[in-house]
């Protein structure tokens, strides 16, 4: 059994197959799903549980470790991902009680139909003894749901964040033992579930300054043994520091947008600009989601299709508006026949990035010399945009 620190074991699950997460979010290196048992020399709790199609090893697990008590069950999170298998849990140790904090008690009666006598409430910052192990509660709303928390384990310097912190990634070791492995998909995880609230999370972030933390236990992916990386990284991620490069993100039907896209980004790249460019009738949501991390411009090309845009580029700007990634600027490029809405269709799904938009490319047709000038225009724009922010390679 894999082993955090003495009395303290990880025995979730490790999903290597696991390809898609809620039927939405490619998981290219599978998931886990942690839990964690801690042994005080009075009390045994548990933390978290599992996903229900992962309940077996869950309980194997705990069998292994020879269990047959358990006290309290922490709650951190309401989503079945993390609380599914507590039904289970709690029909093998009847006497344990469900630790978590009001909200989270409310949804979990909801959802999983939890009878009320079963919980025990938390405000943040209480404490809860094991004997000669602490828990601390330590709320942390909207990382990624209004109800999450985590929990501090004083004596062994221990932050169980949830899925704060977390990755999608199956992996044999209990810690990080790659760092530009993990980096790349805790960025994927944070870009597609977190990075909507980032003010929050920067909040949240400030909450743990005050504790000294060894270890960080999320509920996805490795416990992170040198928790500075991946605080770091966080800060990062949620500053307001974006980067000299453009996400192209385009879809073309029959040719002449594509034929745009490729004029377009060579004059970028031309200009000492990074371009991420995404075909969108094949894209990995998951990539385009983590260059919208950074990227200082968005550009969506797109064909119309009956005065709008194509289903593909209005699915890319939903995603951006959804993530509300700190882009400074945004615009549209593309082309149409008899006549176009798309622009304005485009944009007004954009309200959430608070970004500027740039003056539009529209071709009518196959793009012809002017409508390559434009784009050239367009790119001197961007450079100049960037500058004007202080940013350039």
């Amino acid at each position: 059994m894999r082993q955090l620190k003495p009395n303290i074991h990880a025995v979730g699950a490790i999903d290597w197959d696991a390809r898609l997460f809620d039927r939405l979010i490619p998981l290219p290196d599978g998931t886990s799903y942690n839990s964690y048992l801690v042994r005080g020399n009075e009390k045994v709790a548990l933390l978290d549980t599992v996903d229900p199609a992962m309940t077996e090893v869950l309980l194997e697990n705990l069998v292994r470790l020879g269990i047959n008590k358990i006290d309290y069950v922490v709650a951190h999170h309401a989503e079945q991902d993390h609380s599914g298998s507590l039904p289970d849990v709690l029909s093998i140790y009847p006497d344990a009680k469900v630790v978590t904090n009001p909200k989270c008690k409310g949804m979990l009666i909801d959802l999983l139909d939890i009878e009320e006598d079963k919980f025990i409430t938390v405000e943040d910052g209480q404490r809860l003894s094991l004997g000669d192990k602490t828990l601390q509660f330590i709320y942390t709303p909207w990382v990624h749901w209004p109800e999450t928390m985590g929990t501090y384990l004083k004596e062994d310097k221990i932050l169980f964040s949830c899925d704060f912190f977390g990755s999608h990634l199956a992996s044999s070791s209990l810690s990080v033992d790659d760092e530009a492995v993990v980096y790349e998909s805790a960025k994927r995880y944070y870009a597609e579930i977190m990075m909507p609230f980032r003010s929050q999370i920067n909040n949240n972030l400030a909450k743990l300054e005050d504790l000294d933390i060894e270890i960080i236990a999320p509920s996805h992916g490795p416990v992170h043994d040198k928790p500075k990386f991946i605080i770091d990284a966080y800060k990062d991620w949620i500053s307001d520091t974006v980067k000299n490069e453009v996400v192209v993100a385009y879809v073309s039907m029959h040719g002449s947008t594509a034929k745009m896209v490729s004029y377009f980004v060579e004059a970028l790249i031309e200009r000492g600009i990074t371009v991420r460019q995404f075909e969108l009738s094949t894209v990995d949501i998951g990539k385009l989601a983590m260059a919208l991390v950074d990227a200082a411009t968005v550009v969506i090309g797109s064909p119309t299709v009956l005065i709008g845009p194509h289903p593909h580029a209005a699915y890319a700007a939903f995603l951006a508006n959804a993530l509300r990634p700190k882009t400074k600027f945004a615009t549209v490029i593309g082309s149409y026949g008899w006549g176009s809405k798309m622009v304005e269709q485009l944009t007004s799904m954009l309200t959430n990035l608070k970004a500027e938009i740039l003056e539009p490319v529209l071709a009518k047709g196959d793009p012809k010399e002017s409508d390559f000038a434009a784009l050239e225009k367009l790119a001197d724009e961007i450079l100049a945009k960037h500058k004007e922010i202080g940013i350039t390679n």
